[in-house]
């Protein structure tokens, strides 16, 4: 392969994030410790210029660049943006925790900016191979981050969980790519997907190998039955892990999907459409019933994850350029919200103290009425109450199943959102019905973290009475 300059045009956002990393990594080493907020700034000013390059790059035709291995495509412009910003948050709601626990270290830094690059090689991905390695550069990262805080017994169990599992998923991805390899003969998706489009499922090895790529998208999705590592992690987490955990990486799967799915094994929609059909109903029963019965609200909100997971599988599996945009929505969406989410649990953490269960939110709207109105919108987002987002988000995939007939699977994801509508709601009547502990720590914060999370939680409104800004960009990338 030639060096080309021009090549590295397409990818000035992933290089922007390597230089931040790299800063970040080397002035660590010679910052005092009453300095270290340099690595914060320098973080989301790497993002920014990121987010900046990604306007700048986007737009226009697609552009195929080192020998087909990466595309520049609407598809990569609108996820990319949509990684950046979800992550942005991510490091703003997290400074005061690691701040307050003496964890406000150059390495979160470093560990969650690779994370970042691996989701943006992930959506850049137009090879097999290049997915994976930016798949395997996300999964290492995050493994790091959730046995971060050293001196936590359920952040190291929670940790080896994930890698075991973790290593486990991949293990099977990469089995699934090596299998599809040897039926087509090669690793980019273009060839692959004429290759598949002639041999069809005659191919013995070219079944199996499909199998072991859904079930390896099913580990990385948390979708049931491969969803068992999901509610340890988010528990035994540090919650700013569980934070960059829970949000983009779900739009990097669904870049994932897509990627390997419909852009390489399109022409045999219907074979894995069966596969993800089941994945999607078990996800969404599984993940609202066991959602009822927690407590802890970071478990609660992992099976909450499966659910919706299960949602954003209904519009895959749909085959439509219509589904497609709408699970593309769907999982913008809720990244958004499950940063807000688990931002909301961060602001109300102090040193000594984990907002980790429903009782701690109890009362919030008598502590800070503002606070309480945002996580309030997450919650009624996430049930799908109207006019939040997340009802047209849910109102979008089940539109696309009816429209290939499958009414049946429509009523069913409606009957188990009613259900999970339950434990959203039951947030809701906790944080205003409910008497504060009078024990509970005085809750402070900062103005950057306030504007930021007034940002996340009003655009849970105002996405939702105006989405067609949003729908009509994930409409026209799979035009």
């Amino acid at each position: 392969m030639l060096f080309d300059a021009a090549n590295l045009i397409p990818i000035l956002p992933e290089i922007a994030i390597l230089v931040t990393a790299s800063v970040v990594l080397v002035l660590d080493l010679y910052l005092k410790e009453k300095d270290k907020d340099i690595n914060h700034t320098l973080t989301l000013i790497g993002l920014l210029v990121a987010i900046g390059l990604t306007g700048a790059v986007g737009g226009g035709e697609a552009r195929v660049v080192f020998d087909g291995n990466v595309v520049r495509d609407g598809l990569t412009d609108l996820l990319r943006g949509a990684i950046l910003v979800v992550s942005l948050l991510a490091f703003v709601y997290s400074r005061p925790w690691l701040k307050d626990r003496g964890l406000f270290v150059g390495e979160f830094y470093v560990l969650g900016l690779f994370a970042i690059l691996g989701m943006l090689i992930m959506v850049s991905a137009n090879s097999f191979l290049t997915i994976y390695l930016g798949l395997e550069l996300q999964a290492l990262c995050l493994y790091a981050l959730v046995a971060f805080d050293r001196d936590s017994k359920k952040g190291a169990e929670a940790a080896m969980k994930y890698f075991v599992l973790g290593a486990l998923g991949s293990g099977m991805l990469l089995y699934g790519v090596s299998m599809i390899y040897g039926a087509t003969g090669s690793i980019e998706f273009g060839p692959v997907a004429q290759a598949v489009a002639e041999q069809g499922m005659d191919n013995k090895v070219l079944v199996f190998g499909v199998v072991f790529l859904v079930i390896g998208v099913g580990f990385k999705f948390g979708a049931v039955p491969f969803h068992m590592w999901v509610p340890d992690i988010y528990e035994g987490a540090p919650t700013p892990a569980v934070l960059l955990l829970g949000s983009a990486p779900k739009i990097a799967a669904f870049a994932l999907a897509i990627r390997m799915l419909v852009d390489g094994l399109e022409a045999i929609q219907p074979d894995w459409q069966g596969m993800l059909l089941i994945l999607a109903v078990l996800s969404m029963g599984l993940g609202n019933l066991v959602a009822i019965a927690q407590t802890n609200i970071k478990r609660m909100l992992a099976y909450s994850t499966i659910s919706h997971v299960g949602f954003i599988f209904l519009g895959l599996l749909a085959g439509t350029a219509q589904g497609y945009a709408s699970a593309m929505f769907y999982a913008i969406v809720y990244a958004v919200m499950s940063t807000g989410a688990f931002g909301i649990l961060l602001i109300l953490s102090r040193k000594g103290f984990d907002a980790e269960n429903l009782d701690d939110l109890k009362g919030l709207n008598d502590r800070d009425s503002w606070y309480a109105a945002m996580m309030a919108l997450m919650m009624f987002s996430m049930a799908g109450v109207p006019p939040t987002v997340g009802f047209m988000a849910k109102l979008l995939v089940l539109e696309s199943v009816v429209r290939i007939d499958l009414v049946w699977l429509a009523l069913v994801a409606v009957a188990f959102s009613i259900i999970g509508a339950f434990y959203y709601l039951r947030v809701v009547k906790v944080i205003y019905f409910d008497k504060p502990d009078p024990d509970m720590p005085v809750l402070t914060t900062s103005g950057g973290v306030r504007f930021a999370m007034s940002l996340n939680g009003l655009s849970m409104l105002v996405l939702g009475l105006f989405p067609a800004a949003l729908l009509s960009w994930c409409q026209s990338v799979f035009v």
